[in-house]
């Protein structure tokens, strides 16, 4: 027994006298029990590892001790060879080189204080939560909060997570992000309590700078390698001495060892007092250790452990199975498993002994039982051993079971958190992405074709905005529960974002038509489950979807171009009118490779600065020109003059609208800025379009302020042009920016008037100067009753409110005549003048001015 105890207990390596060896500076920041520095050494798990490989490697290792940040910095700058301890993202591949075998796996948990309240993610808007600085919990909740749509989430950078921790505690921030290891240390240091929002399951490396140090990396990987595979190993030990789990899998790989080390000490254990049974009166004088002292320690260790003999009686149990079957152990021995457990659980029990003793091999395995009322189910890990008797015998059982329940259901909330959405409960993008990669893998083997639908709902932002986010949640939960009803058993349907659903369909067949009738099936029934209405609450919605589909043969490069080319059949079907499927097709592939280019021709631009503004008078009753509207053109050196009806769209959908938004501002300001010693033009208000991606920019309004200190620019000749579209996100937001500007003296116009979102509830709240009617409304004034008594109600309006009105896309003298007898006196269009360079903006627009124009 004690030659099996010393097998289990194996010392730390010694210091050794270090000669001619490689100096190794390692990044050290505190992050216990991982790494940190005690007594000048490399200390925790990864300090442990490390220094044992050094010891065998023969590094010398120079510890530079730094914080999270600064280490990284180091190690990109080659200050430092060897960075612990640090989380594999796409973004770090770029500037660091990883090992392949991870040394650690972790995940990452909310800590707060126990004054706040906080058992959801939805608990979070209006509270700050401290993270460090640059790590993955910043940037993975940063994006967690930005998917959930949830606002108002502060999170406070730190440069340690213990000063995190402090400021949680001092209730400087509610709560603190952190990784499990360090966070279950600290939350019991500073008084915070654990939340359920966990997140991240992540997998920690020793790195090196991009390309530099590979030997060290090589080196780690073959030790971590050899060590992960035998028990006893410096990597067991390591984890022993700090207590914690090394794999990423319900079970740990380290405690079915244990359990195995276990079982071997306690086996000799038992079989001494078995053996002290049945020979009390040779071996009474021989034995080193008695039965009441074997029974104690038994009794004391932390685990269920029981004896049965061959007709799966039990003969011994000890404390734990006592306590866990409610009984004393003389009322269980004798007594089967049908008598403490379900009966399909003691099926399964039976089945399993029954194994052991008929093969006498060990046994281990998981286990979940039952207990016999129904009100108990535990998860067990668990070692059966068959006992031997003097001749060879097989006369007993003996297992050992640890409940690892809680451990379980831990995994279980990280991996539903991870791979699941919170609303609806459907597979989230991560696990739809990791099926359909192994969906394109299968059809590349069986050439059984598969496909990718991409279903989004018609029109969900109008009923967030009317009945609000909590109504627009209840209807994604039913529709997600009547989409799921309509799938066939291997089909994958999971929540994408928002109101996006996508579904894999895979082994639909060889032949495109049947394919293609497959798919067509599914859908119908997909869009038919909308003909019904929804019961939201007190309200009852109709709602629509439109689905595009693309196939794993539509000469697929990979999982990306079969999302994006669905993506693009979905658009078509919503542009042909909604509540339809569509299939991708060659054209739409066209269009995507023309878009592609110009992405790139619109960055190339930009930095070659090929845009100008062109300026469109706007003239009083009289024709006096009054202010022009900016207009952006960009001068391509091969393709001439491109309207902005061309490539705004783009700019906008991949984010370079706002650098672009940005140089039209500046550049509209400049010329201000120049007409102001103008005496002729001083007076001139200049109307600058935003996008509503500028506008929603945290920063807008501080920028819109630097620009106008910068270029001089008087802000009562600015106007900044919104569109009604703008009105549909964030109402509340929308008006405080808006009359911050106008604290400066910055005007607002509402394009477009008439054609989109607006309603008087919020008209009548934003701080508007000018309403422009929408060219639509003009182009049949003459021949269109209701476009007249459009125009008239929307002069009315504006009269009543006292906001001035200005028609857009005047083209005729006819038209201008009618406007002007209906009461508007501010108009735009081609008949007063094209956009045209600042320098050939008239000063007026005569009658002889117009024919020429015309």
């Amino acid at each position: 027994m004690s030659t099996v105890c010393l097998l289990l207990i194996v010392s730390l390596i010694c210091p050794q006298a270090w000669s001619e060896a490689r100096v190794v500076k390692v990044g050290v920041y505190q992050n216990p029990p991982k790494i940190f520095l005690a007594d000048d050494q490399v200390s925790g798990i990864f300090g442990d590892l490390l220094r044992r490989i050094a010891y065998e490697e023969d590094w010398k290792l120079e510890p530079v001790v730094c914080e999270w940040q600064s280490c990284l910095r180091l190690l990109r700058a080659g200050k430092i060879d060897l960075m612990p301890d640090v989380a594999l993202t796409q973004r770090r591949t770029a500037t660091m080189s990883f090992g392949t075998v991870p040394a650690l796996y972790s995940w990452s948990e909310i800590y707060r204080n126990k004054q706040v309240a906080l058992t959801s993610v939805r608990d979070l808007p209006g509270k700050r939560v401290a993270v460090l600085a640059g790590s993955v919990q910043e940037t993975y909740l940063a994006n967690m909060m930005h998917s959930f749509g949830l606002r108002n989430v502060r999170l406070v950078p730190v440069e340690s997570l213990a000063k995190g921790f402090r400021m949680a505690a001092s209730g400087r921030v509610a709560a603190v992000a952190a990784n499990n290891f360090f966070g279950g240390m600290a939350a019991a240091r500073y008084d915070l309590a654990n939340t359920p929002i966990l997140f991240q399951p992540t997998q920690l490396f020793f790195v090196t700078a991009k390309g530099r140090n590979s030997a060290l990396l090589k080196a780690i990987d073959r030790h971590l390698k050899q060590w992960e595979a035998r028990p006893g190993s410096p990597y067991y030990q390591a984890l022993a001495r700090w207590k914690v789990s090394p794999e990423r899998t319900v079970v740990p790989v380290w405690l079915w060892w244990g359990l195995g080390a276990m079982t071997g000490l306690l086996l000799l254990a038992l079989a001494a007092v078995l053996m002290q049974r049945r020979e009390v009166a040779e071996k009474t004088r021989s034995l080193q250790i008695s039965e009441s002292k074997l029974a104690l320690i038994l009794d004391n260790i932390d685990s269920y452990i029981y004896i049965k003999d061959l007709d799966l009686k039990y003969q011994y149990v000890n404390r734990k199975v006592a306590e866990l079957f409610g009984r004393p152990p003389e009322d269980i021995r004798g007594q089967s498993d049908e008598a403490f457990f379900d009966t399909e659980s003691a099926r399964r029990i039976r089945d399993y002994d029954q194994r052991v003793l008929q093969q006498a091999h060990s046994l281990t395995l998981e286990e979940e039982n039952r207990s016999r009322d129904g009100n108990l189910l535990r998860s067990y890990l668990t070692v059966k051993q068959p006992l031997y008797d003097e001749n060879g015998q097989v006369y007993a059982l003996c297992g050992i079971s640890t409940d690892f329940t809680e451990q379980k259901q831990s995994q279980e909330k990280i991996h539903q958190l991870a791979f699941y959405d919170p609303l609806t409960h459907l597979p989230n993008r991560s696990l739809v992405l990791e099926r359909a990669e192994h969906a394109l893998a299968g059809y590349a083997r069986s050439r059984l074709d598969g496909a990718v639908l991409f279903i989004d709902l018609d029109n969900f932002k109008v009923l967030n905005d009317t009945l609000g986010h909590a109504q627009g949640d209840v209807l994604l939960q039913q529709v997600a529960a009547r989409l799921s009803r309509e799938l066939r058993d291997n089909d994958t349907l999971a929540r994408w974002g928002g109101d996006e659903f996508v579904l894999l369909m895979e082994n639909l067949g060889r032949e495109r038509e049947v394919c293609n009738r497959n798919i067509e099936v599914v859908a119908r029934k997909l869009l038919r489950s909308f003909s019904q209405p929804f019961e939201l609450n007190a309200h009852i919605y109709n709602i629509t979807a439109s689905i595009g589909a693309a196939m794993f043969s539509d000469a697929i490069d990979s999982i990306d171009d079969l999302l994006k080319r669905a993506d693009m059949a979905m658009y078509e079907a919503k542009s042909r009118g909604r509540n339809l499927l569509k299939f991708f097709n060659p054209a739409m592939q066209a269009s995507l490779e023309a878009r592609a280019e110009l992405e790139t021709e619109l960055h190339d631009a930009l930095q070659r600065q090929q845009f100008v503004l062109y300026y469109q008078p706007q003239v009083d009753a009289v024709g006096g020109v009054v202010g022009a509207e900016a207009l952006i053109r960009w001068k391509h050196p091969v393709k001439g003059v491109i309207s902005p009806a061309v490539f705004i769209h783009v700019a906008e959908l991949t984010g370079q609208i706002l650098p672009l938004g940005r140089w039209i501002l500046r550049t509209a300001c400049m010329q201000l800025a120049e007409w102001a010693s103008d005496p002729d033009r001083e007076h001139l208000v200049v109307a600058v379009n935003v996008s509503a991606r500028e506008f929603h920019q945290a920063d807008f309004v501080a920028g819109v302020q630097k620009i106008l200190q910068e270029t001089g620019a008087n802000p009562e000749r600015l106007e900044l042009e919104l569109t009604e579209s703008m009105l549909a996100d964030d109402v509340e937001a929308m008006i405080g920016k808006m009359e911050a500007l106008k604290r400066y003296g910055i005007r607002f116009s509402l394009d477009d008037f008439g054609t989109g979102y607006s309603s008087l509830s919020y008209l009548k709240r934003l701080p508007l100067d000018q309403l422009k009617i929408d060219c639509s409304f003009v182009r049949d004034l003459l021949t269109d009753a209701d476009d007249e008594a459009i125009v008239r109600t929307i002069l009315t309006l504006g009269e009543s409110m006292d906001i001035l009105i200005v028609a857009e896309g005047v083209e005729t003298p006819e038209q201008r005549d009618a406007l002007l007898r209906l009461g508007c006196h501010r108009q735009q269009g081609y008949l007063f003048g094209r956009p045209a360079s600042a320098g050939e903006l008239p000063l007026e627009i005569s009658d002889d001015a117009v024919s020429e124009v015309r």
